[in-house]
């Protein structure tokens, strides 16, 4: 039996307030058409067919237009695997606009490591819920090579399940992670669950970001049930949060398709402030991506 095709993103619209200037959406895949890059074998659905990856591009900037956004982080698809050459296509004709995560395996050299920092990629994703080519050893021997160029690890991982056992790793590596998806509490959303309380210590200490992304997965729309546990992260450490669409929205596995801009809209419900939305939405990935 085939593997199933992943669904089109909806057409964007605007959301209740556009983004602030210079916002950054830290948290896209970019696709291509079938025949432009060679797809993992490992994959479990293929990417929606028709675009191109000039397509795909378009309907990026589309999507960023209508949301207020003006760069862009590319977080490099486990649809291609190890190959980033989608990933890091799409980076050279984006130019300065976007930065990129990309995938490593396990045992990459520091020559590997400094090709892939060449494209335009600021850190090397893990991926503990729906596995990958890059472990947690592997990820931790790799750490002081990430550090000394400037990079760092992220991770999707389940908060609950995951971060009491990896906590004091996080603290000794000399680079710092960033937890994709307010890291995905399996558990439910309550904001005193189960790793909670570490993940908010390691954000407050200094040693782990946080994407503020990926509510649709944990809750439908319009994500209200993540609010509590989306403002302790941000009460935990608002330098240490940053917002991503997670579009074109792959691998929904049972969720509902999301919009962009109801997900903004729910940023937005919870973060009320200009001064901390422009830190979040704008000066943290900034800073953290080196644009």
């Amino acid at each position: 039996m085939g593997k199933p095709d992943a669904t089109m993103p909806p057409e964007p619209r605007a959301p209740l307030r556009r983004a602030p200037e210079g916002a950054i959406d830290t948290h896209v895949h970019m696709l291509a058409g079938r025949d432009e890059f060679l797809l993992w074998e490992g994959r479990v659905e293929n990417p929606a067919p028709g675009p191109t990856l000039d397509g795909w591009l378009a309907l990026l900037d589309e999507q960023m237009d209508t949301l207020g956004f003006s760069r862009v982080v590319l977080v490099h698809s486990i649809f291609y695997g190890t190959d980033n050459s989608v990933t890091r296509e799409a980076l050279k004709r984006l130019g300065g606009r976007a930065r990129g995560v990309g995938l490593l395996p396990d045992g990459a050299t520091e020559a590997q490591i400094d090709e892939f920092a060449s494209w335009g990629m600021d850190a090397v994703r893990l991926n503990y819920v729906h596995g990958g080519v890059l472990d947690w050893a592997g990820a931790r021997a790799m750490a002081p090579a990430l550090a000394e160029r400037g990079m760092h690890i992220q991770m999707l991982c389940h908060m609950d399940q995951h971060m009491h056992d990896i906590a004091a790793d996080v603290r000794a590596l000399p680079c710092p992670v960033v937890f994709d998806h307010v890291a995905w509490p399996s558990a439910g959303l309550d904001p005193s669950g189960e790793g909670v309380e570490t993940l908010c210590a390691l954000l407050a200490d200094g040693y782990a970001h946080v994407k503020l992304s990926g509510l649709y997965r944990l809750c439908n729309a319009p994500y209200a049930e993540a609010d509590a546990l989306v403002a302790r992260l941000i009460d935990a450490n608002p330098q240490a949060c940053l917002w991503g669409s997670d579009w074109p929205h792959v691998m929904l596995n049972g969720a509902q398709m999301p919009s962009g801009a109801a997900l903004l809209d729910a940023f937005d419900r919870v973060v009320t402030s200009d001064t901390l939305r422009q830190r979040i939405l704008c000066d943290n990935p900034r800073a953290l991506y080196r644009f």
